[in-house]
């Protein structure tokens, strides 16, 4: 398991926020990511922008789009995280889709290499170099992840396994496999608040947890304080994306205070679990 991930979940429960990078600038999320640390974010997911995000809600796929639109590339991310690591070292995941690692061309300075499907390599090994813990690839089914896992553990990069409540049989095989920790997808459907949470997660994480004594956060769906404590308290920590989102869609440049109060809160509820 990768050091600072595994850090992630030593001092209690972890809240884990998720941003969308360039929503809405790359300065922003910056200082976002500061923000959400100083408020007590235990790992902080990054969401690279993709024109197709077929795990997402409205909400994050709008966000995608604004970022696309406002001139948003992985390599200026990839940048900002160089930054970001000057800074601080807080665990930091990549959320994106399995085309954008696979379809990678950029070398380091920018320019095109020219070469085809060897992308996934590529991308790997650069997150690593500018100083990534893990990667989420919520298309990617456990079946289909090997050329991406293998490449991750060559660089130190772990790759976040996702388990759903339609998983059932298979839970047990992911969770033996898995790296860094178990993202247990709470609600079934895409991303988005959820006014209540009617899946059983203390029955997955006790499946996670039966065959391979690894950390299991929750995520899809939280986004009150209330959630968060009684998601807490059958896991081991709780991630929210769609409602920090929406506070960057109306705020816009003015959201990091916003969001440090979010998160603060959210931090204080599932540690209170």
């Amino acid at each position: 398991m990768n050091k600072r991930i595994a850090g992630a979940f030593a001092h209690g429960k972890a809240f884990i926020p998720f941003i969308t990078c360039g929503d809405p600038s790359l300065e922003i999320t910056e200082q976002l990511v500061y923000a959400c640390e100083e408020a007590g974010a235990d790992l902080i997911e990054l969401g690279i922008p993709f024109s197709d995000p077929t795990a997402e809600g409205p909400v994050i796929q709008a966000a995608n789009l604004r970022a696309l639109s406002g001139g948003v590339t992985t390599d200026k991310i990839f940048e900002l995280v160089e930054r970001l690591r000057e800074k601080t070292q807080i665990p930091l995941a990549f959320m994106t889709y399995a085309n954008v690692v696979f379809s990678y061309h950029e070398g380091p300075g920018g320019e095109k290499t020219g070469k085809t499907g060897s992308g996934t390599e590529r991308f790997v090994k650069r997150a690593a170099q500018a100083g990534i813990d893990g990667l989420i690839l919520p298309d990617v089914p456990f079946e289909e992840k090997e050329e991406f896992d293998a490449v991750c553990r060559k660089y130190g990069i772990d790759l976040i396994s996702l388990i759903a409540p339609t998983s059932k049989d298979r839970i047990a095989k992911i969770a033996r496999e898995a790296e860094g920790f178990v993202y247990c997808v709470s609600s079934l459907g895409v991303t988005g608040m959820r006014s209540a949470i009617t899946t059983d997660v203390g029955a997955m994480v006790k499946l996670v947890k039966k065959e391979k004594e690894i950390p299991c956060a929750v995520g899809f769906g939280v986004s009150t304080p209330e959630q968060a404590r009684e998601l807490a308290a059958c896991s081991d920590g709780v991630i929210v994306g769609s409602a920090i989102v929406k506070l960057c869609e109306r705020y816009g440049s003015g959201c990091v205070p916003e969001v440090r109060a979010y998160v603060k809160r959210m931090k204080e509820a599932a540690q209170g679990a």
